[in-house]
């Protein structure tokens, strides 16, 4: 339910200013300083606790700047200067099965001349996912001679929230089918909505805490993680992907293991081998990618556990099977297509990804980027406690993602992790 918090907020500051600091009062000789009541209301579900809060009063035209951090759930003080300010309230919730909340909202150009005077301020609520896709560069490029070229490929993951989160054992995937087709799959009626399933799966490396992401880091896994842009690659491949912290290495001599750490082959057609075909390639079409975490106390084999395995039911006489991913352990999924006319052709349940992006062509050298947050006056919205970005995740594909871009690894700032082999 929805958790009404009430703060009185204000501000201590000693001096007087003369009358002529403010025109509005003109005919007084001092001002005091007033108190000032500000009531949220916060759009969170199931709303737990709040931390961080933090209010600020701006009063832009006489360079007034007031900024508090609110540790309960009321305070009272006094101390601010009468004008006409924007006040801002902004951090972070906790719903009661621990999802992590940024909230945010505003009052502009508020009125605040009488001492007890009160504000209503609607503060929204931004679910925030620990590890989001970042960036997807999947349609591959073209050679001085215009054939295709897709080696080039990459995905980057970035630490959404607050806290360090640890990559080991997180698996990364795509789903079935491997590129967007309206001959949909079906699935055994006993599975109801519960499963995502996937072609193949790999996992991070690690031991439990190897590989740590800082808030504000990202981690970029390459399909082959060289200079693309070597002659003996192609030199018009706008990615050089030789500071990629893992590679998908799939023993191919033509193209030889990278000084990236290794991503962990999970299973392919229901088993532990890789197949025989010597690289992962997902579709230059765009394909469905999801990550994930195993809970910790469960068990989760797709290889030796049968009732993990399934098939497509329309496809009867096939032998291939897909691993079935609890849909609760999924972080993120993104759904990539060819062009914007194959919403009728969506993979991933709309529970985890109600849209879709894409490029629009193949072998165009354009990746897809997810938007930054932004406030209610379009700025980035920044964590105060690590000074990082927090970018847009509303399960909608469509919305929280911008298309046809050039790809950058890392942009907005992102930073790379101390453990990468490059800074050894």
């Amino acid at each position: 339910m929805k958790r009404k918090l009430i703060y009185l907020f204000a501000l201590v500051f000693t001096p007087l200013v003369g009358c002529d600091t403010f025109n509005e009062l003109s005919d007084a000789k001092e001002v005091a300083p007033i108190a000032v009541n500000v009531d949220l209301d916060i759009a969170v579900e199931n709303l737990a606790s709040v931390k961080g809060l933090t209010v600020k009063f701006d009063n832009y035209d006489e360079d007034l700047h007031y900024t508090k951090e609110v540790s309960g759930e009321s305070v009272s003080m006094d101390g601010i200067l009468p004008g006409i300010y924007t006040v801002s309230v902004s951090g972070t919730a906790i719903d009661l099965e621990n999802n992590e909340y940024y909230v945010n909202g505003n009052a502009v150009n508020a009125p605040l001349f009488e001492d007890g005077v009160g504000l209503d301020i609607k503060i929204k609520g931004l679910k925030v996912s620990p590890l989001v896709f970042k960036e997807i560069y999947y349609c591959g490029s073209r050679l001085p001679t215009g054939t295709t070229y897709f080696r080039d490929q990459f995905y980057e993951i970035y630490n959404n929230s607050g806290d360090v989160q640890y990559l080991d054992g997180i698996c990364m995937g795509h789903l079935y089918p491997g590129t967007a087709t309206t001959t949909l799959p079906v699935w055994p009626e006993s599975d109801g909505d519960n499963y995502a399933y996937a072609e193949r799966v790999w996992k991070f490396p690690g031991n439990g805490t190897d590989y740590p992401l800082q808030p504000g880091e990202s981690v970029v896994i390459s399909q082959f993680a060289a200079n693309h842009q070597l002659e003996q690659y192609n030199p018009l491949s706008p990615v050089n992907g030789s500071s990629s912290e893992f590679e998908f290495n799939m023993n191919n001599a033509n193209f030889p293991d990278q000084p990236a750490y290794d991503m962990v082959h999970v299973c392919y057609n229901g088993l532990a081998v890789m197949g025989t075909v010597p690289q992962y390639l997902t579709s230059v079409n765009g394909a469905a990618y999801v990550i994930f975490r195993v809970p910790e106390g469960e068990t989760w084999d797709p290889v030796n556990d049968e009732s993990l395995k399934a098939k497509d039911l329309n496809k009867p006489k096939s032998k291939n099977v897909y691993a079935k991913i609890p849909i609760k352990y999924i972080l993120d999924a993104v759904e990539a297509v060819h062009n914007e006319t194959k919403a009728n052709a969506k993979r991933v349940p709309a529970v985890l990804d109600a849209g879709m992006t894409w490029v629009g062509n193949t072998y165009c050298s354009l990746s897809v980027v997810r938007k930054l947050s932004v406030d209610e006056e379009g700025n980035p919205i920044v964590r105060e406690e690590t000074g990082t970005y927090i970018y847009q995740d509303t399960n909608n594909s469509t919305d929280d993602f911008e298309r046809g871009v050039e790809p950058q690894m890392r942009r907005n700032g992102a930073k790379m992790p101390s453990w990468n082999h490059t800074l050894q």
